[in-house]
């Protein structure tokens, strides 16, 4: 989308791979929750990061790779996990098949996500990421169809389009502290994209890390509340010009305010298979 420069932007750093490193990996503990080093090379960059409610009707997770959605949930707990299995599960199954047309959708994870100050003793959370990532590459997008579905299904699955598709939505309102950026994918070159090793225990995934350049286009969305939903499409299996993959990351919003509350938010990944 070709950028309107009448909207409100602020000025913040984002962390993009320095392409001189060599090929970046990210090594997690052995609760596959938090990086315990990293390797390559990584610079910080001042960019312009737009408000992207004034043309938030105008987005598509299949031209931008994300978009903005209200969706009301009946969870009242985001920290219980047998709610969310219980409730959440099918409700965001139901509502990406709905609004993609798919004939089948998984929802296989979801991740809390936190600020420091937030009191989750006892509770699984991670930190927000800050650093520029999409979840998926062509490598490890295809693989986790292999290791969600049977083998006789997921050899048939592969031959057709597919897609995996982030839900990201605060747990607590308004949400200010550490909030999410996106890049506009029409922006970003196949050139612009790094592959980055997940190093895990017993295994090696990839992730798409995203080196800068200028055409780059960035939005977020603020002071989102509990019923909205960021979509994020974190892989695509289709060559034919939509979006495949969307950049985000959390970024230091320096208009947040000072007694902002800890940021709180829960996102879910989905198969959605066609």
């Amino acid at each position: 989308m070709s950028l309107n420069p009448s909207l409100a932007h602020r000025d913040a750093a984002l962390s993009f791979v320095d392409p001189s490193g060599g090929r970046p990996a990210v090594y997690l503990d052995e609760t596959e929750s938090t990086a315990t080093r990293a390797t390559g090379r990584y610079e910080w960059r001042t960019v312009p990061i737009h408000d992207g409610r004034p043309i938030a009707r105008a987005l598509s997770i299949d031209r931008e790779g994300f978009a903005l959605l209200n969706h009301d949930s009946a969870v009242g707990n985001f920290y219980d996990d047998q709610e969310v299995n219980a409730v959440y599960v099918s409700e965001l199954e139901r509502f990406i098949g709905a609004l993609l047309g798919a004939d089948k959708v998984l929802m296989f994870d979801h991740t809390r996500r936190t600020g420091p100050a937030e009191d989750t003793s006892g509770l699984r959370t991670r930190q927000p990421v800050r650093r520029i990532h999409n979840d998926y590459t062509p490598k490890s997008g295809p693989q986790r169809v292999r290791d969600l579905l049977p083998a006789d299904e997921a050899r048939a699955r592969l031959t057709r389009r597919f897609a995996i598709i982030n839900v990201w939505r605060p747990m607590r309102a308004p949400l200010q502290e550490a909030p999410l950026t996106l890049c506009d994918a029409t922006t970003v070159r196949a050139s612009d994209w790094v592959g980055t090793d997940q190093v895990y225990r017993d295994r090696v995934g990839e992730t798409y890390g995203l080196t800068w350049q200028e055409a780059q286009s960035w939005y977020f969305f603020p002071d989102m509340h509990c019923d909205e939903v960021v979509l994020i499409k974190s892989y695509d299996s289709a060559e034919d010009g939509r979006a495949r993959f969307c950049a985000h990351s959390a970024f230091d919003d320096p208009l947040t305010p000072a007694n902002a509350p800890p940021r709180a938010s829960i996102e879910a990944r989905l198969l959605a298979l066609f």
